[in-house]
């Protein structure tokens, strides 16, 4: 099983990603740590990325799918995974397809964890650091949403778009998640 999780500024994507990789005992594929990981080990990939974390800037999209790419050769995620923080636009999910089918895999489904951006904001004011102005909030919200309506059409042309209310208690959640994989797996 092949999963992308999807879903805004604490949308709780982190914490479905975790259980579902539990239930499923596959691994996690979180974007952050593979590159939290490359940095650390100073390895050729990781330090590309350095001049752009330093200066707090998104690390570019051809260096991303590079990251991605190593970490799909490892022989753990051979009978799938659960990628989270990855793709955050209708091209990264292009450029994932692209990899995966060198790979000769696909994704099985992305899941869209809904969430009212009321709702997301004022889970983000929960959250955040004393640093974390609501008008900053307020602006990754926006950033977020213009980048993602075009994601998810991206993954709904090709029928592998599953939404999921993530307004409930994280494990009403996740039941829902495993309850829908399930019944779209057959």
């Amino acid at each position: 099983m092949r999963l992308v999780i999807l879903g805004g500024p604490g949308a709780g994507k982190g914490t479905q990603a975790e259980q579902l990789c539990n239930n499923l005992s596959i691994p996690l594929l979180a974007l952050g740590d593979i590159l939290r990981a490359q940095i650390a080990g100073e390895t050729d990939l990781g330090k590309l990325a350095v001049p752009y974390v330093e200066k707090g800037e998104l690390v570019p999209d051809d260096i991303l799918i590079r990251f991605i790419g190593r970490r799909l050769l490892l022989w753990d995620v051979f009978n799938g995974w659960v990628l989270e923080g990855y793709p955050r636009t209708a091209f990264q999910a292009e450029e994932l397809d692209f990899l995966l089918e060198d790979l000769a895999q696909e994704i099985d489904w992305a899941i869209w964890l809904k969430v009212p951006t009321e709702v997301l904001l004022s889970r983000s004011i929960d959250r955040a650091r004393s640093d974390d102005e609501p008008e900053i909030l307020q602006r990754r919200l926006d950033l977020f949403e213009e980048r993602t309506i075009p994601i998810l059409e991206y993954y709904e042309y090709r029928h592998k778009l599953l939404t999921i209310n993530g307004d409930q208690s994280p494990e009403q959640v996740q039941q829902d998640i495993l309850a829908i994989i399930e019944a779209n797996s057959h």
